[in-house]
């Protein structure tokens, strides 16, 4: 029974261990996102954080442009950044809450143009609060941003290793 067992498995698997991209993948070719929102800067934070990712996460070789080399190129597209305020403050009406959505067309292509991995609304959110003293203001959109690419990033690489 003991040897049944073993040799059927339980089905889980250390995180990163599986792969779905073929094995001729060794180059990935991240060009700076695209934008179509009005977010300064978005693309290229977004953009940042996936090529830190795969550098600290995978073993491929990342390039920043579509070079001929490239055995799969993955492009992605801000199709929308919205700040909507989510709660309020009782006493002064004021926005005490923001929600930062930013919504990314995402394709990994291989050299021949078969996508790999393919999500045309990837849409991630951030909360921050909103100080309430307008003489101690601090703009925490900047740093939402940078924690939401961060965990897009952690997100992105993941799905498209693991299929998902």
């Amino acid at each position: 029974m003991l040897l049944a067992f073993s040799l059927a498995g339980c089905g889980y698997h250390r995180a990163g261990a599986v792969t779905t991209l073929p094995s001729g993948v060794h180059t990935i070719a991240i060009p700076e996102f695209d934008s179509q929102s009005t977010t300064y800067k978005v693309e290229q934070i977004l953009t940042s954080a996936v090529v830190r990712e795969f550098h600290s996460r995978t073993q491929y070789h990342v390039v920043n442009n579509t070079v001929e080399d490239a055995d799969a190129i993955l492009k992605g597209t801000v199709a929308a950044v919205y700040a909507q305020p989510i709660t309020f403050d009782t006493r002064t009406g004021r926005v005490a809450t923001v929600m930062v959505t930013v919504v990314t067309k995402i394709s990994l292509t291989n050299r021949d143009g078969k996508v790999l991995f393919e999500n045309p609304a990837y849409s991630f959110r951030e909360q921050y609060q909103v100080s309430a003293d307008p003489g101690s203001f601090f703009e925490e959109e900047s740093p939402a941003l940078a924690r939401l690419s961060q965990n897009f990033a952690r997100a992105l690489v993941s799905d498209i290793l693991e299929g998902y």
